[in-house]
């Protein structure tokens, strides 16, 4: 037997089923892809590099991912699909939050087989909560203020009416007018004259939503009123809300997930908000996502891996995202890190990275030279071999990183006349861990055994 879709709109809607719910993230993500470069246009908080509508739009994708073929009928089973899926491929400062208020939909779903506009609203307090909680120093004015007005609301729509439809209707109703204020609350976006972004993001969400139940009828594009407040025709918001000495003080945007047992989110979270600012740290005793602005990227993933494993690694320099968006190569700043100094007869280290980012982390470790690993076109062995022929000594170790680069090092190390050696690391977190065990003064062949074997922890 077929279940039914959202009812018709003469119709009150009184209970949400899996299916429903799995259609109606379907519908959030719709809207945001088709709108999330207006959300890009308006980011200028926390920091001002333009990616939280492609941060929440990969997140969101995640999540749907994981229910996507899914012909559950169970809200809370559906629901914690979604809020792990969010999880799992949250991205950015606002795709972490935006995790975080799936994770609390979930605990307030669990257990029900549908949902009411009591339950409802009991699930969106609770992801008001969950998003607060997770953030480390709460700011009003973005996105957490909109989930929480939007969460009051349904909390009076459903002493009002039993009809889902209409709680969502006034939910996206006060989503909207708390994302207006927002200017009011955080002076960098009324000094560039937009809305904040990750609010915008969810009201998108929202709106998509609601959509749906109206059978895609009936919904005015309502984000008209906040994006006519894009400042300046000649100019991006980023620009004029651009620090005015346009340096970054914590310019590398480092996310990870964190494996491990009997972790500690919360010393977790203050070790990592000692080492930067924008820090989201969520999560449970067995996995934990981090995310935090840092100046060197290297001491958040160094502590991760002290703890546990650490996978999904993305490190950005928001510092060269910022200037590639307002393009003013007159105020670029150098935050590329350098690579070390080497002392006559220490071991340089040459590794494989997808990106600068990733490239700044290595050096950071203490990589002397980087080979540009491309995702779609892997380095030959003549560029590592390059590259090993341009560390300032004889004693090299190569970090292939990446399990179809292994062949290529190995290839180069045995067209150099230097001592190399070949540590067969697979993926970038296990070359973060190889890079911890580095003695640069030891034994060539024994160091390359130390280095493997902490990779393969």
């Amino acid at each position: 037997m077929s279940l039914p879709d959202a009812p018709p709109i003469n119709q009150k809607w009184l209970h949400c089923h899996g299916q429903q719910l799995r259609k109606l993230a379907r519908a959030g993500l719709v809207w945001l892809e088709k709108h999330h470069e207006t959300v890009n246009a308006l980011n200028v908080f926390p920091v001002p590099d333009g990616d939280t509508g492609t941060n929440m739009l990969l997140t969101m994708r995640s999540a749907y991912k994981r229910v996507e073929t899914s012909e559950d009928t169970h809200v809370g089973k559906v629901a914690a699909q979604l809020s792990q899926g969010a999880l799992m491929g949250a991205r950015g400062n606002s795709g972490v939050i935006l995790s975080q208020i799936w994770r609390g939909l979930a605990r307030g779903l669990a257990e029900r087989e549908t949902f009411s506009t009591n339950d409802l609203a009991e699930a969106f307090r609770q992801a008001a909560d969950t998003a607060y909680s997770g953030v480390m120093k709460p700011v009003e004015g973005t996105i957490l203020t909109v989930i929480r007005e939007s969460a009051n609301e349904a909390g009076d729509a459903a002493k009002k009416s039993s009809d889902l439809r209409f709680l969502l209707e006034r939910v996206l109703e006060r989503a909207q007018q708390a994302l207006e204020r927002t200017p009011e609350q955080l002076p960098i976006l009324k000094q560039a004259g937009v809305v904040d972004s990750g609010g915008q993001g969810l009201v998108y969400i929202l709106e998509g939503m609601l959509r749906y139940v109206h059978g895609q009828l009936g919904v005015v594009d309502m984000a008209g009123g906040a994006v006519s407040g894009l400042a300046a025709v000649n100019a991006p918001a980023q620009a004029l809300a651009a620090p005015e000495d346009g340096h970054i003080e914590n310019p590398y945007d480092v996310q990870f997930i964190l494996l491990g047992n009997n972790l500690d989110v919360l010393t977790v979270r203050n070790t990592i908000d000692a080492m930067g600012d924008s820090t989201v740290v969520v999560g449970d005793e067995q996995t934990i996502k981090v995310h935090v602005h840092v100046q060197d990227p290297g001491r958040p993933l160094s502590y991760g891996i002290s703890l546990g494993q650490i996978t999904d690694v993305v490190v950005e320099n928001m510092q060269m995202q910022m200037e590639e968006i307002i393009q003013a190569p007159a105020v670029a700043v150098q935050t590329a890190v350098s690579a070390p100094t080497l002392e006559p007869g220490q071991i340089g280290v040459v590794s494989v990275a997808a990106g600068s980012g990733l490239a700044d982390v290595f050096r950071s470790l203490g990589v002397v030279g980087v080979v540009n690993g491309r995702q779609t076109n892997n380095p030959s062995t003549e560029e590592i071999f390059q590259a090993i022929q341009d560390v300032p000594s004889d004693r090299v170790i190569v970090l292939p990183n990446n399990k179809n680069i292994i062949l290529a090092a190995e290839a180069a190390r045995d067209l150099s006349s230097k001592q190399v050696a070949v540590v067969p690391t697979r993926t970038a977190p296990q070359g973060f861990s190889a890079m911890l065990a580095l003695n640069p003064d030891g034994e060539l062949a024994e160091t390359a055994v130390s280095m493997q074997t902490a990779a393969q922890q």
